[in-house]
């Protein structure tokens, strides 16, 4: 690819823009965290939560040249990932004994 293209695509979007939609991503998760009351939901939450921050990690790790925050990133995918499948078996066997998804009506963790 010509230099000039490369470095004009490297400009086309500011550190600002993704920074902006990693703020308003990660408080998205905070709103749905807090509001809802869907247990499925609360859990799509804090992934995205997740996501936003490995946005703030990609931004900065590329805007400094190093790979530090893109190992962070990965690192924090692959909790992620072990987060999901845990979580969802756990919500499995809430529903399954409760009926419900509702974070008000499951009070206790023993099932």
């Amino acid at each position: 690819m010509n230099p000039s293209i490369t470095s004009l695509l490297q400009q086309a979007v500011p550190l600002q823009a993704y920074l902006l939609l990693s703020a308003v991503l990660f408080t998205l998760g905070v709103i749905g965290f807090l509001v809802k009351r869907n247990l499925i939901t609360v859990f799509m939450s804090i992934e995205l939560m997740l996501n936003a921050v490995n946005l703030s990690f990609v931004t900065f790790a590329h805007q400094w040249h190093a790979v530090k925050g893109q190992i962070f990133v990965f690192f924090v995918m692959m909790v992620a990932a072990a987060e999901a499948a845990v979580g969802l078996a756990i919500i499995i066997a809430v529903f399954r004994a409760r009926a419900t998804l509702a974070v008000d009506r499951i009070d206790l963790m023993k099932l």
